[in-house]
């Protein structure tokens, strides 16, 4: 029966990809305001698809464009965030060649960067200000690589740069500095019973594994309770440069798994998924 839904969930998975493409595709090439929240709706109805119970904590940055500085276990970072919150990522340029994921990238807006040419860091920070500019809200995973979920990486601080940008002056002729969001993505249930630190890598994906296998071994675990939480954004200043950001936003990012993980919040109790919470 797990292998039925699992092949299920993929052929529909593939028919609905396959459906929106073409209309993502002409949201951007006319710019319609369709572009950012065309790829929401759609990864909000893949989480149902999928069984992805999206908590989310805390307020998002919505009035300005926002660096959000996430950890990184999954792919399905992609679709928890994107429902969460209408998103664009910041990716290493390999995924863009990625079968069918690099076309999701793309048509999402992704922002693709080298991480091995030190001298694209300035451009990068360019193209991610333009981006902040518009509004656009841009996550960034700076661990620069994903983990097994039960733990925070070090924070890299290389493309926290676009955070000592300004993006122009408010009413009051002042100028405002990028907001800095720490957000903290935990998967804490499977079936609605919390998930120990030796299943958590039934649905984090790290090191050498084999995407597609561990893909289709995570949609034969079933339904996922996962908790978002937006901390408070934080903003460069004369003593608080990009390492500065990266440390701090490390640091909130960890408590805010920390708590996740072991229970504190009560969440099966005390808080709204996402799809009541947004209604």
């Amino acid at each position: 029966m797990r292998s039925l839904r699992a092949f299920f969930l993929a052929l529909a998975f593939f028919g609905l990809t396959l459906a929106s493409a073409p209309i993502q595709y002409l949201a951007i090439r006319f710019r319609l305001r369709l572009q950012k929240s065309y790829p929401h709706g759609y990864h909000k109805l893949l989480c149902r698809m999928f069984g992805l119970r999206v908590t989310v904590k805390g307020k998002p940055v919505r009035d300005s464009g926002v660096l959000l500085a996430a950890n990184h276990t999954s792919y399905f970072d992609i679709l928890v965030m994107s429902a969460a919150l209408p998103v664009s990522f910041v990716a290493k340029s390999e995924v863009s060649g990625w079968f069918l994921f690099g076309l999701m990238a793309r048509l999402q807006r992704s922002v693709f960067v080298e991480r091995t040419r030190r001298k694209q860091t300035g451009e990068v920070r360019d193209v991610l200000r333009e981006r902040l500019m518009q509004g656009d809200a841009l996550v960034l995973f700076p661990e620069g690589t994903s983990s097994d979920g039960n733990r925070v990486l070090p924070f890299k601080s290389a493309l926290m740069s676009a955070a000592e940008a300004e993006l122009g002056r408010d009413a009051s002729g002042h100028l405002r500095p990028v907001p800095v969001q720490p957000v903290s993505i935990s998967y804490v249930a499977a079936y609605g019973i919390p998930l120990g630190r030796e299943n958590r890598p039934l649905f984090a994906w790290y090191g050498d594994m084999d995407l597609m296998s561990h893909l289709w071994q995570a949609l034969k675990t079933g339904p996922l309770d996962v908790i978002v939480e937006f901390h408070p954004p934080l903003t460069a200043g004369p003593e608080c440069g990009r390492k500065e950001i990266a440390t701090l936003a490390e640091a909130k990012v960890r408590e805010g798994q920390r708590r996740a993980l072991s229970g504190d919040w009560g969440w099966e109790r005390s808080e709204k998924p996402l799809e009541k919470e947004a209604a």
